[in-house]
């Protein structure tokens, strides 16, 4: 798990000017990525020699805040937010690393995009069909999921612009999203003192509260003036 201790008011790219990104098109053909492509991704963000690398959790929950978040969010530079995913850039324009060439590092971000633009689909046309990418683990014949590095990814794209969100955290509905993901920064949560995110009966409970937090918070945005 990543340390849910902290989050900086706003994250950067370490070198976000060495490599070359294209930008985000929200008018992109929709191509969802295959079972065996989201299967590959998370086995290359697990074996990155990267300490601060996302999990495929984590990818997903920080794409999802950019595809129902504030408009502006999609309309920052992705060298600023994109490298993040992987832990930051090399210091020079001619390293790979932390990818095993400039072809890897290229189809991640063609894949990476492609899913921006499939999250953006969903959330604002189809969020019936909408399921985040939780860890679930079983326990007997039950399945418990555990949304505690999705939430962290979601909240670290919340920290890129955390001022265009609006006063909205203190909502309750908002409650189990900011737990998991380790809250923001001068936002209290709702946590109480016997709450134990290692119980996994308390994870997997706060963790099915997510999806319904996070399609609230794309229509109080919508209602803000936001429309994504």
């Amino acid at each position: 798990m990543h340390d849910t201790s902290q989050h900086s008011p706003c994250f950067r790219s370490p070198n976000r000017h060495t490599v070359q990104y294209p930008d985000y098109n929200p008018k992109s053909p929709v191509t969802p990525l295959t079972p065996a492509e989201v299967a590959d991704l998370d086995t290359l963000l697990q074996r990155l020699d990267a300490d601060t690398a996302m999990s495929l959790d984590g990818f997903d929950g920080y794409l999802t805040a950019f595809a129902m978040g504030p408009a502006r969010l999609r309309t920052l530079p992705t060298a600023d937010w994109l490298p993040l995913v992987w832990g930051g850039d090399p210091a020079g324009p001619d390293d790979a690393a932390p990818f095993a060439s400039k072809r890897q590092r290229k189809n991640t971000v063609v894949q990476a995009l492609r899913h921006l633009r499939h999250l953006d689909q969903l959330l604002h046309q189809q969020p019936d069909d909408w399921e985040p990418i939780f860890s679930i683990a079983e326990q007997g014949e039950l399945e418990l999921a555990d949304a505690r590095e999705w939430s962290m990814g979601f909240l670290q794209a919340v920290d890129l612009a955390p001022g265009d969100w609006g006063p909205v955290w203190t909502l309750p509905a908002l409650a189990p999203l900011l737990t998991l993901g380790g809250g923001l920064e001068g936002v209290p949560t709702a946590e109480s003192a016997d709450t134990d995110l290692n119980d996994a009966a308390q994870c997997d409970e706060l963790s099915r509260a997510v999806p319904d937090a996070v399609l609230t918070l794309r229509d109080l945005l919508r209602e803000g003036g936001d429309q994504g």
